[in-house]
């Protein structure tokens, strides 16, 4: 009973909108996933379960398709064109990679909703990236080193982010019009406005982002952010403290360690401290608010040296301050904050002997649940949906 309840929407199997789809199926709207036959080419990306290769065992697949009702349709043929034809004419939205002509489906039902998400070909996550301008941000201090394409399919998951906000906004829309519309996502340019300061510099001011290690790029060298700790595991500091409450905290942090005394630049720390805040603008005409920020920043350095890792985090949040500790994907589902959050779920598999745990809720409602309602179809598991129901024409 999500807050989709009642949305029907049909969509064209393809790793570009298969997130978007995904994220409405979980929040409650009925998403029928068209496979063309012998199923989807994503049910070959691996990894797959037990490492069997097959159709039904991707990881992949499974993920992305939770929630979801299978149907195969050879749209090379009238036939299945025919039926696709039909089953948009029951559909709120038509979501797709690339759909070419969107004016036949919404001629047959004014009401559909249609999606395109497009990229150039070759489609990959790290070719969208890649135009997008991300990888080239994303790195090492180290230049001689590559970029890095940041993992976990970021640039597809973007498009698919835009296209479902975009779709969200139509069907509210069409509460009012009462007629549907095209929705044409560039997954490059998604990618692009991630880029933040990184265009907006270059369009201002000329400026070229160059990659840094663990932090944001930047056409200036910034400090390190990432501070190895005492059980040789890292941690990322990100912003580094400017108000005078952060100071302060700092210190109460080293006091309630017992390294006070032994941190040399304590003075510094006490001057922050009685500050109500150091601007940006400071950190140029003001040398004193660079030590400051320094002395600040060697704290948590000091303090890393005496902690573990996750202590450390967990401290840090504590006092206000802004540290994430470095986790293997695998680690997030034992974090106590995820478990708290419900975030790792259990999903059934009739046909295995045992349940699987998923990535679960990516944002909470408190009025309108999310919730996976069931694991990522076999090949065809609802072809009921498209037979018998009436009687095929050409429509190509």
């Amino acid at each position: 009973m999500g807050p989709l309840q009642g949305i029907r929407v049909v969509e064209l199997s393809h790793e570009l909108c298969a997130w978007a789809g995904k994220l409405m199926a979980d929040l409650g709207a009925e998403v029928i996933v068209v496979e063309p036959p012998g199923g989807s080419h994503t049910r070959a990306y691996g990894p797959f379960a037990d490492d069997r290769v097959g159709p039904d065992t991707s990881l992949f697949w499974w993920h992305y398709n939770t929630s979801k009702q299978s149907v195969v349709l050879d749209l090379t043929n009238a036939e299945g064109r025919s039926k696709l034809a039909w089953l948009t004419t029951t559909a709120d939205v038509l979501l797709a990679a690339d759909l070419s002509e969107p004016t036949s489906f919404a001629a047959k039902n004014p009401r559909l909703i249609t999606v395109s998400i497009t990229a150039p070909s070759p489609v990959t996550d790290l070719t969208i990236l890649a135009l997008g301008g991300p990888v080239h941000m994303c790195g090492y201090d180290d230049h001689a080193l590559p970029p890095v394409r940041g993992g976990g399919n970021q640039g597809f998951h973007t498009a698919s982010h835009w296209a479902t906000v975009a779709t969200l906004v139509a069907v509210l829309e069409r509460q009012v019009s009462g007629v549907g519309q095209h929705i044409d996502v560039d997954a490059v340019a998604a990618a692009q406005v991630t880029t933040e300061v990184g265009t907006y510099g270059w369009l201002a001011c000329g400026l070229v982002p160059e990659r840094q290690t663990g932090r944001h790029a930047s056409s200036t060298q910034t400090s390190p952010t990432q501070l190895r700790c005492a059980d040789g595991r890292y941690v990322n500091c990100g912003v580094i403290a400017r108000r005078g409450s952060e100071f302060a905290a700092m210190l109460e942090w080293l006091d309630e360690l017992g390294l006070r005394e032994t941190f040399d630049m304590v003075p510094f720390l006490e001057m922050g401290a009685e500050r109500d805040v150091i601007t940006m603008a400071d950190f140029v005409h003001d040398p004193e608010a660079v030590l400051i920020a320094e002395a600040a920043r060697s704290a948590q350095a000091y303090v890393a040296t005496h902690v573990s890792a996750y202590d450390f985090f967990v401290s840090a949040q504590r006092h206000g301050l802004t540290a994430g500790v470095i986790y293997a994907p695998d680690e997030v589902l034992d974090d106590p904050h995820f478990i708290a959050r419900a975030w790792p779920v259990v999903v059934a598999h009739q046909e295995r002997d045992h349940p699987v745990i998923y990535p679960g809720q990516p944002y909470r409602f408190t009025r309108t649940p999310w919730a996976i309602s069931v694991r990522a179809p076999t090949i065809g598991e609802h072809q009921s949906i498209v037979e018998g129901v009436f009687e095929p024409r050409d429509v190509s």
